[in-house]
């Protein structure tokens, strides 16, 4: 986790509207960051400090997120970051390969602020305990 006091969380969607409405609702809890396309993602989560954890949509123009999940997976500095990915599209395949590229988790649209936050905290209080 990040050395600040507050879990660094990477919102990624190209829907802005979306963005601003997820660091309102994360914004007591965690620091938040956002990127509306897939370049200024892969940038943010190579940037110091990494993020803690990445929220990642998955329908993006150009660049899926399953692209961008497979770039961070593949590269030491941010593979062990947790991925959940927000979407859609609720079909069966679209989890499993979510699951195969090594997502934690998996959040249907539209999005429940309560049930993202309990998810995000099971998460980071579990790569905690992995890391100590």
């Amino acid at each position: 986790m990040s050395d600040k006091a507050r879990p660094l969380i990477l919102a990624v969607d190209d829907a802005t509207d979306l963005l601003a409405l997820m660091a309102k609702a994360l914004g007591e809890e965690y620091e938040v960051i956002t990127a509306s396309d897939a370049g200024t993602a892969i940038e943010k989560a190579f940037a110091e400090p990494r993020p803690d954890l990445i929220l990642l949509d998955i329908e993006m123009p150009d660049i899926s997120g399953f692209e961008v999940c497979r770039a961070l997976k593949d590269e030491v500095l941010t593979n062990a970051i947790p991925v959940i990915f927000l979407t859609g599209n609720s079909e069966a395949q679209a989890q499993v390969e979510a699951f195969e590229l090594g997502a934690v988790d998996y959040v249907t649209k539209p999005i429940n602020g309560l049930e993202l936050l309990t998810k995000l905290q099971n998460i980071l209080d579990l790569s905690a305990q992995v890391a100590s």
